[in-house]
């Protein structure tokens, strides 16, 4: 069974279309898509268990340039 995650992303000003677009290409995200109001990029994850969910967070979505802050939520069953 796979863990799904909700990162919900702040990026510096002019980074938000160009950091989307780059995560819409990483393995493991689902989708990347640019949202209003407090945060600018709200990514799904699918992966295989939650330390996954943190190397993916930590190596692809914290390494790019103009991501100020992000949040994790990790969905719980339905």
């Amino acid at each position: 069974m796979s863990t799904k995650a909700f990162i919900f992303i702040e990026t510096s000003v002019g980074k938000t279309r160009e950091i989307a677009n780059t995560l819409k290409g990483v393995n493991g995200i689902q989708s990347a898509d640019l949202v209003t109001g407090p945060y600018d990029v709200i990514v799904v994850i699918e992966a295989e268990d939650i330390n996954a969910v943190g190397r993916l967070v930590e190596q692809r979505i914290h390494a790019l340039s103009g991501v100020m802050r992000t949040v994790t939520c990790v969905a719980i069953g339905t």
